[in-house]
């Protein structure tokens, strides 16, 4: 992956963020959050 690639990808993510905040006040990013440690904690049960 190339820096400019990299920083695109990274402005994308923030922008994505930003995005959710204002459209939603964050509780996407916060689903998401959830759901993800859901799944580690899922994953840590079949070690």
């Amino acid at each position: 992956m190339t820096n400019i690639i990299a920083l695109w990808l990274a402005a994308f993510v923030v922008l994505a963020i930003i995005a959710d905040f204002i459209l939603t006040g964050g509780h996407t990013l916060f689903f998401l959050t959830v759901k993800l440690t859901d799944l580690v904690d899922y994953l840590q049960f079949w070690r």
